[in-house]
């Protein structure tokens, strides 16, 4: 009689690099049935093996460099396991952070992703109508606007879908955001701590839930604070050029200014260029924060204060978000929301640092 499979040695032959290990030989070199090869390599079948021989033929697979045949597979079950992800940038490194987590999750459950940029609802129509001919199980959105066409054609279609980044004002769909209002009141609460009163807001565009959100965050922690609101100027789009045109209407509506809260990194930079085109020094005269943390806004002079958001954390829950609606259309959207960091630098300091300078 042969021996269990969970007590069969793991033999492990000599593999040529250049050819692919199959299935058959993985289980041969793990000490089990075919069958259990594939069950304990599918994500969504692997919980039916036990952990010690799913651990083993991992193991094995990986070492032999095996890689699941994901077309086949889906020839066999009508599933082709793509998901598809519209961003509004792909040269905005806040939307490559949250790739990097949809992509890394997504691999993680044997699921391949299509990457497309839409910076517009009908650039975003024609790619939905593109993906769903394609038989995408499902869709991941971070383009979201208030009474979104790509959305509704989504659910047009009946297409999983999920948002990141960005949220429906009906929650209709799940979706992984960051606590705008909180990200935003952490802002405001580091610039009051340096004794700053007069506090404007360089907003985000209020057609989308970050701007709409992040705006609300701001009056509520200024109001918390018994201070009176300060002026709030929407950008146009959340750009650096947009931010410099916006910060300068905020500079002319209210003289005297000693900080600014933007709404996102790219605005807090347009703010710099629209002191320095005035002679006004930061953080001396105005200090300035901004949101996101993205790459390298540590290395602009003065280096930027901002709020962190877990950008690859909130790709990997619009994932789990995903594949739980595929998995079971019917269930509630839930909302889930990552918690945010101030990380303070160069660019706030004391509201009296021009007086004593």
């Amino acid at each position: 009689m042969a021996p269990p499979d969970d007590a069969r040695p793991s033999r492990v032959p000599a593999q040529s690099p250049r050819t692919a290990a199959t299935l058959q030989q993985v289980a041969d070199a793990a000490g089990v049935h075919r069958s259990t090869a594939s069950r304990a390599l599918n994500p969504e079948t692997a919980h039916l093996i036990s952990p010690d021989v799913s651990a083993r033929v991992a193991e094995v697979a990986a070492r032999l460099g095996y890689r699941r045949d994901l077309l086949a597979a889906s020839l066999r079950t009508s599933r082709t396991r793509l998901v598809g992800v519209l961003v509004p940038d792909l040269a905005n490194t806040v939307f490559a952070l949250i790739l990097a987590g949809i992509e890394r999750t997504l691999a993680e459950h044997s699921y391949a992703v299509l990457v497309a940029e839409a910076r517009g609802a009908d650039e975003g129509l024609e790619l939905v109508e593109s993906l769903v001919s394609r038989r995408t199980e499902g869709l991941i959105l971070a383009t979201v606007r208030e009474d979104d066409p790509v959305l509704a054609r989504c659910l047009e279609h009946g297409l999983p879908t999920a948002l990141v980044n960005r949220a429906d004002p009906a929650r209709r769909v799940p979706a992984a955001t960051p606590d705008d209002r909180e990200g935003m009141a952490l802002a405001v609460r580091h610039l009051m701590g340096l004794g700053h009163r007069s506090i404007g807001h360089l907003a985000g565009p209020q057609d989308i839930s970050t701007g709409k959100l992040r705006a609300q965050g701001f009056r509520a922690a200024m109001r918390k604070a018994g201070l009176k609101v300060g002026p709030i100027e929407p950008a146009a789009a959340y750009t650096r050029e947009a931010g410099q045109t916006a910060a300068e209407r905020l500079l002319d509506r209210q003289a005297g200014l000693t900080a600014i809260a933007a709404a996102n990194d790219l605005l807090a930079l347009g703010a710099y260029g629209a002191l320095a085109a005035r002679g006004l020094a930061c953080p001396d005269a105005v200090s300035v924060t901004g949101h996101n943390d993205m790459p390298l806004v540590d290395m602009v002079h003065p280096p930027l204060t901002t709020v962190r958001i877990a950008h690859e954390q909130l790709g990997s829950e619009a994932v789990r978000l995903l594949l739980e609606r595929i998995a079971r259309p019917e269930a509630p959207a839930t909302q889930v929301r990552t918690v945010p960091a101030l990380i303070p630098r160069g660019s706030t300091a004391p509201a009296n640092r021009r007086r004593e300078g």
